[in-house]
């Protein structure tokens, strides 16, 4: 098998879900800073992606601290499906969570509306930014993991 850079166990996916964690955590707290947030439903959808992304990345960060330390490799093509599985899944919905809420953002700056006083939607412009920032960390982590994977079948 050819060690992949990026894929599962290794030091830069250690790096990756690491980042992971820091957008998707940091998207959260962002967004839940706002008292308003749970009235437009696209926020809390991408509230709820971050807490599951939140999850996803601690527990792969474990796994990728335990690989790096011990220097074992996980080798079976079962194990890197799932991965692979959660990682696609989780940067859709981190993809669509972000996109909604950029697009209700700007629909709520374009109409003024009071929702958005005090710079309130600068909070939810910045949480949107990261969440795509933690898609496209899912997304590298995913081509990875699809690379990793098809080196196993060659």
């Amino acid at each position: 098998m050819e060690r992949v850079p990026g894929s599962f166990g290794t030091s830069v996916s250690f790096a990756l879900r690491i980042f992971q964690l820091g957008f998707s955590s940091t998207s959260l707290i962002s967004m839940c800073l706002d008292y308003d947030f749970n009235e437009v439903t696209t926020f809390c959808y991408l509230a709820v992606v971050m807490a599951y992304v939140i999850l996803w990345s601690i527990l792969h960060t474990l796994a990728d601290t335990y690989s790096v330390l011990m220097k074992q490799l996980p080798h079976k093509p079962r194990v890197l499906s799932i991965v692979l599985a959660g990682d696609v899944v989780l940067s859709f919905l981190s993809l669509s969570g972000a996109c909604g809420a950029a697009s209700a953002t700007e629909m709520l700056l374009s109409i003024d509306a009071p929702m958005c006083g005090d710079n309130r939607c600068i909070k939810y412009q910045v949480s949107a930014l990261l969440a795509f920032l933690c898609w496209a960390l899912f997304l590298d982590s995913a081509i990875f993991n699809i690379w990793s994977l098809y080196s196993l079948f060659r």
